[in-house]
């Protein structure tokens, strides 16, 4: 349809990130004569100036529109941002360009398409690579590759630790309770995915069948940075991206990325960062179309849109199975070789070209090619907690756990009764955090916690000393469970066995939901030796007892932790106290966040004699420690500990954690 104007007016967003690129490319467009620039939208700018040479720059998509008219917004903005200000700039009246991926979650994307369906606006998803007249070339058949039969993409890039630092969604799956998704396949090599979808011929959401994702992460980030995505559609070859941040430095000609195309006649390599296909050694380059300017096309002669918002649902569904994908699995420091020093460190994973180019090639995940970090499979459910018909914990085995985190079980996750979140496992911080668990850091010289062991003078080393907890036997009971577990040394001897029972009930408290868990723990070891307990504390490290019973918390915000007679950290931190409380709005990810408490109670005088422990500022967690600042040994009539949890909706002052606390001791028999 011809405009009136067939020059239109463009507002750019995000210009201190990424669009500052998009800014380079509407300057040349704009000096071409095809469109005018107006403004430029950052709220970062816009607190140091309110002009970026001649044009006006402003905190706010809103406040920028309302002082000028738009036929195009540019939205370069964080991912969690790209539905709204995509929406906002179509009731405007605009249409858009949308940076990759579209929006964090399905339900966005398919908002966003209702959006445009409604108004008539057009959306073009900022897929550069989809501009190139090289993917038409590879799925006509130009190239004389036949049907194709299967495809691969192999990305081999490195990443600094700066790289992770550069912004708070970096690395992150979840921001403030919101879903961001950034991670190898969804951010850095999108484009990879998206290529070798679009040359598969998957487009909307509904020509996938299947996502199967194999992710991992070397560097301390939320988000995955080494994973494999495979996806299969009826009448669609299968297409399979293994992908990687923690490569040597490339220096191919590909630079590191390649989708290759493995047709009945022939193969094809397509470099989609520089448009080269190559096969049997012969390149051949293709053009590359601008997506701004087909934008802009569109608008002004109806010329098909190369990526149009509904296009991608393809790929929306890759970003949805990794959005609801398990945490990626930790690839073990011993795998690892570190290149270079402070942020412009890089991590190199063992061997990665060559596995990345197996998994590629053939089409399997990096657990099917059996490489030695990889998972050998989830963590398995061995028991479900229904208190009021409602399901509020998990508990697992810890079989999917990498050694190096001293595989052990743990519930995860714990929730409150309106569906609040309290726990969070393996976070970026410390892998070997998880739910709600019980282990110790030394256990006669063997390090169950996970991690790193602390030696007294000299703080942190890796000792190849981790063990394991291993589920021997599980009987449940009516409301709780029953486990027979074996801690088995480094070289698979027990050393301790365990009965370990878990029990959950309702808590009546006034007006408020709330449940409660009791964990019984008894040791005994296995050989009729005493068995000592230890824990950093035990070994000098000040305020650091920490082993025994521990809960870690997801991101927390409005955090208060007290006792009955300390309150913060500080205070609370070793202190003995008939109760603790944590009482926090809690951000563990969409539709599971809100205002929540959580209430721990010693369950009898020898637990309730051990130390809080309290960790606010490094991380949210909070336990009781058996062996806070000496060994506490395990003799051969055993050991119990018996720890007590309520989980409350809402916040809770002092003095009705005070009467929480009441309720524990006075409710356990008469609810077991």
């Amino acid at each position: 349809m011809a405009l009136s104007d067939p020059i239109p007016d463009v507002v750019i967003t995000g210009v201190g990130g990424f669009g500052r690129v998009h800014l380079t490319n509407a300057r040349r467009l704009h000096e071409a004569g095809r469109l005018r620039i107006v403004a430029l939208v950052d709220p970062a700018v816009a607190a140091q100036r309110d002009h970026d040479g001649d044009l006006p720059v402003y905190a706010d998509l809103d406040t920028a529109l309302s002082h000028h008219s738009a036929d195009i917004v540019i939205v370069a903005t964080p991912l969690d941002t790209h539905a709204d200000l995509a929406e906002a700039a179509m009731r405007a009246g605009a249409d858009v360009l949308l940076e990759k991926p579209p929006t964090p979650t399905l339900a966005e994307f398919e908002r966003l398409i209702a959006v445009t369906r409604e108004t008539g606006r057009a959306v073009q998803i900022g897929f550069q690579s989809l501009g190139s007249a090289g993917i038409a070339a590879l799925t006509d058949d130009t190239l004389g590759l036949g049907p194709t039969a299967s495809i691969g993409a192999a990305g081999l890039w490195t990443r600094p630790k700066a790289y992770w630092a550069r912004a708070r969604w970096a690395g992150r799956r979840t921001l403030d309770g919101h879903s961001v998704v950034d991670g190898v396949a969804t951010n850095p090599f999108a484009h990879a995915v998206a290529t070798a979808l679009r040359i598969a011929g998957y487009d909307t959401a509904d020509s996938v069948e299947r996502v199967e994702t194999d992710l991992y992460r070397v560097n301390d980030i939320q988000a995955d940075d080494t994973s494999v995505v495979r996806i299969s559609g009826h009448g669609r070859p299968t297409v399979t991206c293994a992908l990687t941040l923690c490569a040597p430095t490339p220096s191919t000609e590909d630079r590191g990325a390649v989708v290759s195309v493995h047709g009945e006649r022939a193969s094809a390599d397509f470099s989609y960062t520089t448009d080269v296909v190559t096969i049997d050694g012969s390149d051949t380059r293709f053009e590359r179309a601008d997506l701004l300017e087909n934008l802009i096309d569109h608008r002004a002669t109806g010329v098909p849109l190369i990526v149009p918002l509904e296009s991608t649902g393809a790929f929306m569904r890759v970003v949805e199975a990794i959005r609801l994908a398990p945490e990626p699995v930790k690839i073990a420091p011993e795998n690892v070789a570190w290149q270079g020093e402070g942020s412009d460190a890089y991590p190199v994973i063992d061997d990665i070209v060559s596995i990345v180019k197996r998994a590629s090639a053939s089409g399997s995940t990096f657990a099917e090619l059996g490489v030695p970090w990889a998972a050998p499979g989830p963590d398995g459910v061995i028991a479900t907690a229904v208190v009021d018909g409602i399901t509020v914990a998990e508990e697992l085995d810890g079989a999917g756990t990498i050694p190096f985190s001293s595989p052990h079980p743990y519930a995860h996750p714990v929730r409150t009764l309106g569906g609040v979140t309290v726990t969070v496992a393996h976070p970026a911080d410390h892998d070997w955090h998880v739910g709600v668990s019980f282990a110790v850091q030394d256990a006669d010289g063997v390090n169950f916690w996970g991690g790193r062991t602390y030696v007294r003078d000299r703080g942190y080393e890796d000792l190849d000393d981790r063990g394991h907890i291993q589920v021997v036997d599980t009987t449940p009971l009516p409301h709780g469970v029953r486990h027979t577990l074996a801690w088995r040394g480094r070289n698979g001897e027990v050393l301790l066995n365990e009965s370990r029972e878990l029990h959950w009930h309702p808590l009546p408290f006034g007006d408020r939901s709330a449940w409660a868990l009791t964990v019984d723990v008894g040791l005994t070891p296995a050989g009729g030796d005493t068995v000592e307990l230890g824990s950093p504390g035990s070994k000098g490290r000040e305020n650091a007892g920490y082993g025994g019973f521990f809960w870690r918390l997801p991101d927390c915000a409005d955090v208060s932790v007290f006792t009955a007679d300390a309150t913060g950290e500080q205070a609370v931190n070793g202190a003995v106290s008939p109760w603790l409380a944590w009482s926090a709005r809690f951000a563990a990810g969409p539709d599971h966040n809100g205002a929540a408490s959580i209430v721990l109670s010693g369950g009898d005088e020898t637990t309730a004699a051990d130390p809080w422990f309290v960790r606010l500022a490094d991380y949210p967690g909070i336990g009781s420690a058996i062996a806070w600042d000496s060994r506490t040994p395990v003799p051969a009539d055993g050991l119990r500990r018996t720890y007590r949890a309520a989980i409350v909706d809402g916040a809770l002052s002092p003095i009705e954690a005070a009467t929480v606390g009441d309720l524990l001791r006075g409710s356990q028999e008469s609810n077991r």
